[in-house]
């Protein structure tokens, strides 16, 4: 008994041996050139089904569901507002978002509404700005930064109520 717990304490106490670069360099090229064995699956392969048996789906369903959903979330515009143009961009930190002017001018101190698929407010213009440049009022196809008051998203539409 005393015998075996020496051998052990020896098998510990014997110093490793130093791997030299050229072991290294066959050890990695055994590893890269053995050959795996491919992984089975445990999940049965599914049978295709034939194509006699697949029907082709009816034009009227998507349609009517495309319908049900322009008609759920539609936004129609009153006549008192006017689409001013589209978000491209928002900056999160600073609360700004980005928009090119699609039709005529938009002044500091206008009333803006932005209206998305899960935005909707209105706020007035306080600041806006062009590469970095505070501007009073922007021009047709100006792409102009807004500071907003909630978060928007890209393709919310902005609408300047008169």
């Amino acid at each position: 008994m005393i015998a075996k717990l020496f051998k052990k304490l020896k098998k510990r106490l014997k110093p490793k041996r130093k791997i030299t670069a050229k072991k290294r360099k066959k050890t990695a090229l055994k590893k890269k050139t053995a050959k795996r064995k491919p992984k089975l699956s445990r999940r049965p392969l599914k049978r295709r089904a034939s194509a006699k048996s697949k029907k082709p789906r009816s034009k009227t369903k998507r349609i009517k569901k495309t319908k049900k959903q322009i008609a759920k979330g539609a936004y129609v515009p009153s006549a008192s507002e006017e689409l001013m143009g589209e978000i491209t961009h928002y900056f999160p930190k600073v609360s700004a978002a980005v928009f090119v002017v699609s039709s005529s001018g938009l002044k500091v101190g206008d009333t803006i509404k932005i209206v998305g698929h899960t935005t909707n407010f209105t706020q007035q213009v306080g600041s806006m700005q062009i590469d970095r440049k505070t501007i009073e009022a922007a021009q047709k196809g100006d792409e102009i930064g807004l500071a907003t008051k909630m978060r928007v998203r890209r393709k919310d539409k902005v609408y300047r109520i008169k």
